[in-house]
């Protein structure tokens, strides 16, 4: 059976909330709604103790990154995941959004069953705390850093942080690998306070500096026909996929 999630929304339509109750329900949430005013969302924060929040971008009183702060500092690691929607496409205000905290940017116009899918699968990450799994498992840290040192990837780059931590999620949760745009990407970019678009060029930058200057022989032993002939360099996907794999029939064989 799905869980039940609970999750707050800003919104004052009353019709809206009717009509969408079916949907909330067919995807595992239940909703509560309280208008768009920062300080009433603050006081819904801690009445209703939800686990998810879909607030936009802007509100009275106090705006969305303000909640966000005040939120963090309360909570702490109690704190439920904050999606915001906006009502225009801004890498200025997402990137805001995110170094706040948040844990998605959406805009509208959206489909409401496809985002409660999307944030139920945030939730499982986000929930987990993937950031203090992957301090924990130093040796896995310290296994997938000599990997990338051996492949040639610079450790300057940032780049180079964001493939060590997408290869160690997918080592302890491989289904994330078929969704590196909707969970990866986020689940990373949110560790580093940036936007999963400069998560994903990043990678792909250090991954074209390894094929410019790593060693042929270490780079065909890890990904064989990949390197051959005129398939050139692996995309993200298939790099961290690689690797991944490569560690987790690893550690099966010496469990």
């Amino acid at each position: 059976m799905k869980n039940t999630f609970k999750i707050l929304i800003t919104d004052e339509n009353a019709k809206a909330q009717g009509e969408n109750a079916e949907i909330f329900a067919c995807h595992g949430f239940s909703a509560v709604f309280c208008p768009k005013d920062g300080r009433e969302l603050l006081a819904s924060l801690k009445n209703d103790r939800p686990d998810v929040v879909l607030m936009d971008m802007f509100m009275s009183s106090i705006d969305s990154v303000g909640v966000l702060r005040r939120a963090k500092k309360e909570y702490g690691e109690k704190c439920p995941v904050f999606i915001i929607v906006s009502g225009f496409d801004s890498p200025m205000l997402e990137r805001e959004a995110l170094s706040a905290g948040a844990a998605y940017f959406v805009i509208r116009p959206y489909d409401l069953g496809e985002l409660l899918d999307r944030i139920g699968d945030l939730m499982s990450y986000c929930k987990s705390d993937m950031g203090s799994i992957l301090s924990l498992d130093r040796e896995l840290e310290i296994t997938v850093t000599e990997i990338l040192h051996q492949i040639g990837v610079p450790a300057h780059i940032k780049g180079y942080h964001y493939l060590r931590d997408s290869i160690m999620m997918c080592v302890l949760h491989p289904e994330i690998i078929n969704a590196v745009t909707k969970e990866l990407y986020p689940s990373v970019a949110g560790k580093y306070e940036t936007t999963p678009s400069r998560v994903e060029r990043a990678i792909r930058h250090a991954i074209e500096v390894a094929w410019d200057r790593g060693d042929v022989d270490v780079l065909n032993s890890y990904f064989g026909y990949t390197i051959q002939g005129s398939r050139g360099k692996p995309t993200n996907s298939e790099f961290i996929a690689m690797i991944s794999d490569r560690l987790r029939i690893k550690g099966k064989r010496t469990a």
